[in-house]
C-alpha cells in the first residue's frame, strides 16, 4: 500500500515530537501566576538556589495568584482539528515565576569590651592619629564595599533579580499539533464507505488579551528595585559594623598608649621611692608595693597589646585581609571629636526618612504590592488561542477520486463567566494595606532611632567635656599633691597609691566616655543613612 507523502510528513512530525519530551523544559515561557515570592529569613542551604537573604517589602509570600483552569486541555472536535494538548506545555514551570529575592541587612557587630588589667594614665602630648600612611576609615569603607565577601555574595542577588525580569518578559510558545483522523479498522471501500482518512497540521498561538505579560514585567521590575534598595541597606549596616570594628581598633590603640604611660610612670615612681628608701624616708615595703603595682601595669600592657591585635584581626575579617597582614596594619584616626556639630534633630529625621534605604525599600515595596494587585487582576483571564491550520489532506483514493487539501482558521476563548482569581485579587489588595502599615511602622522606628542617636551624641559630648575639663584635672592635681607629700615624708605610699587608683579610675571613665562618644558620631551616621560626621 502506498502511503501518501503528506502522511509521511505528518508521521515524521509526530515522531520528532515524540523524540523530544524534554523540550518543554528548555525555556521559561509565559507565567500566569506568581508564587513563593518571599524568601525565609535566616538563609538557605549552601549550594541551593534559595536566597540566603531576606524578604522583599510589599511582596505577598502567598503570591499574586494562579490562573485557575490554565492547565485544562484545549478540547476540539473531530473535523477541522485543534490541539488536544494541555496549554501548560507551552508554559514550562507553569504556576509560578522564580521567586523574587530580598536582601536582608546583616546583624550589627556587637561592641567588644576586652578584659582590662592594670592601670591607665593619660600620656603627655596630644593623641596620636597613627602614621600618615595608615588606613583611614574612608579607605576601610571603600575596601569593605569592594572586598567584603558577604556583600559580594549579596550583590549577586541583583543580577538574579534582573534574570527574574527576563523570565517575566518571556512570551508563550505556540502549539504545533498534527494528527490523523478517521483511520479505518481495515480500509474504506465503495462497498464499505467512510472517512475519508484525514491528515491535519495546525498551529495554535496564545493571545494575552489581559496583558498578563506586561503586568508580570512591571511587578518583577519593581521587585528588582526593592532588591537594589535592600542591598544598599545591607551596605549601610555593614558600614556600621566597620565603624564599630574601626573604633575598636582606635580604642585598643589608645588603651595600649595609656597602659604604656602607666607602666612608664610607675617605673619612675619606683626609682623615686628607692631614692626615698635610701634616705630612710620610705620603707622597703613601700618599694615592694610599688613594684607590685608596676608588675600589674605590665600585665595590663600585655593585655592591651593583644587586644589591639585582636581588634585588627576582627576588622581584617570584614575587609577580607589575612590575619597576619591585619595585625601588621596601621590605622589612621582619632577617638576625639574633631568634627562639626550635626544639624538639628528635626532636620536629621527628614534626612533619614528621605535617604535611608530600608525606608526607601518599603516605599518601593508598596509600589510592588500595587503592581502585584494589578497582576492578580490580569491573571483572572486565561489566554485566548488563535488556530491556524495551513494544511488538511483528505485521502479520497479509495473512491478513485482526487484527494483534497484545505486550510482552516479558528479561535478558542475561555468565557470569563466566573472570576476564578477573586481570592488572590483580594489577598493582593490586603497586601497593599499591610505594606502601608509596615511603611508607617518603619518610618516611626527610624524617627525614634535618629532621636536616640542624636541624644546619645549630645549626652556623651557633655560627659566627655565634663570629665576632660573638670574631673581629670582635679584628680591629677590631687595625685600630684599626694606624691609631693609622699616625697617630703608627710604621707605614706598607701595614701599616694589611693590617689593614684582614683586617678586611674577617672582615666578609664574618660577613655570609655570618649570611645562611647566616638561611636555615637558614627551611629548617628548610620541612623540617618548619610555620612554627616567624620
Amino acid at each position: 500500500m502506498n502511503v501518501p507523502r503528506p502522511a509521511v510528513a505528518v508521521a515524521v512530525a509526530l515522531a520528532l515530537g515524540g523524540m523530544a519530551p524534554g523540550a518543554a523544559w528548555s525555556q521559561q515561557a509565559t507565567v500566569e501566576s506568581i508564587e513563593a515570592l518571599q524568601r525565609p529569613i535566616g538563609g538557605a542551604t549552601p549550594g541551593s538556589t534559595e536566597s540566603r537573604l531576606g524578604a522583599l517589602p510589599g511582596i505577598d509570600p502567598g503570591g499574586q495568584g494562579s490562573n485557575p483552569g490554565g492547565d485544562e486541555p484545549l478540547m476540539g472536535r473531530i473535523g477541522t482539528s485543534v490541539s488536544r494538548a494541555p496549554a501548560s506545555i507551552t508554559r514550562p514551570m507553569e504556576g509560578r515565576t522564580p521567586p523574587s529575592r530580598g536582601v536582608a541587612a546583616p546583624e550589627a557587630l556587637p561592641v567588644t569590651r576586652g578584659l582590662q588589667y592594670g592601670t591607665l594614665e593619660i600620656p603627655k602630648g596630644p593623641e596620636s592619629e597613627g602614621p600618615p600612611d595608615g588606613m583611614t576609615i574612608d579607605q576601610a569603607i571603600d575596601r569593605l564595599i569592594q572586598e567584603n565577601l558577604d556583600l559580594r555574595s549579596k550583590s549577586l542577588e541583583i543580577p538574579q533579580a534582573r534574570a527574574d525580569v527576563l523570565t517575566a518578559s518571556l512570551r508563550a510558545n505556540p502549539i504545533f499539533y498534527a494528527d490523523t483522523q478517521l483511520i479505518p479498522y481495515g480500509k474504506w471501500s465503495p462497498e464499505r464507505p467512510g472517512g475519508p482518512v484525514q491528515y491535519d497540521v495546525n498551529i495554535s498561538h496564545p493571545v494575552d488579551f489581559s496583558h498578563k505579560r506586561r503586568a508580570r514585567i512591571d511587578f518583577a521590575s519593581r521587585a528588582l528595585r526593592v532588591t537594589e534598595s535592600q542591598y544598599q541597606d545591607a551596605v549601610r549596616i555593614e558600614i556600621n559594623n566597620v565603624y564599630t570594628a574601626y573604633v575598636d581598633v582606635l580604642s585598643a590603640r589608645q588603651t595600649q598608649r595609656y597602659a604604656k604611660a602607666s607602666v612608664d610612670g610607675l617605673a619612675g615612681l619606683i626609682r623615686a621611692t628607692e631614692l626615698l628608701y635610701e634616705k630612710d624616708m620610705a620603707s622597703r615595703a613601700d618599694v615592694t608595693q610599688i613594684q607590685s603595682q608596676h608588675q600589674i601595669a605590665q600585665v595590663g600592657l600585655l593585655d592591651a597589646e593583644e587586644n589591639l591585635r585582636r581588634t585588627k584581626r576582627t576588622l581584617g575579617v570584614m575587609l577580607n585581609i589575612d590575619p597576619a597582614e591585619a595585625e601588621a596594619m596601621e590605622f589612621q584616626g582619632t577617638i576625639e571629636d574633631r568634627g562639626p556639630a550635626p544639624p538639628p534633630i528635626d532636620a536629621l529625621v527628614q534626612i533619614a526618612l528621605a535617604n535611608r534605604p530600608d525606608v526607601v525599600s518599603f516605599r518601593l515595596g508598596l509600589q510592588a504590592a500595587e503592581a502585584g494587585h494589578r497582576l492578580a487582576g490580569a491573571n483572572r483571564y486565561q489566554d485566548a488561542y488563535v488556530l491556524f491550520q495551513p494544511y488538511t489532506y483528505q485521502d479520497n483514493s479509495y473512491l478513485t477520486k482526487k484527494s483534497a487539501t484545505s486550510w482552516a482558521l479558528g479561535v478558542t476563548v475561555p468565557l470569563p463567566l466566573y472570576n476564578r482569581n477573586q481570592g488572590n485579587i483580594e489577598r493582593a489588595r490586603i497586601n497593599i494595606q499591610q505594606t502601608q502599615i509596615e511603611l508607617a511602622s518603619i518610618e516611626r522606628r527610624v524617627r525614634n532611632e535618629v532621636v536616640q542617636a542624636a541624644r546619645e551624641y549630645e549626652t556623651t559630648a557633655q560627659i566627655v567635656n565634663q570629665i576632660r575639663t573638670g574631673i581629670l584635672p582635679a584628680s591629677e592635681q590631687s595625685k600630684n599633691d599626694r606624691f609631693a607629700l609622699f616625697q617630703s615624708g608627710e604621707a605614706n605610699v598607701v595614701s599616694y597609691l589611693e590617689s593614684q587608683r582614683v586617678y586611674n579610675d577617672n582615666v578609664k571613665a574618660y577613655l570609655d566616655s570618649a570611645v562611647r562618644h566616638r561611636r555615637s558620631m558614627l551611629t548617628l551616621n548610620t541612623a540617618v543613612g548619610q555620612r554627616l560626621l567624620p
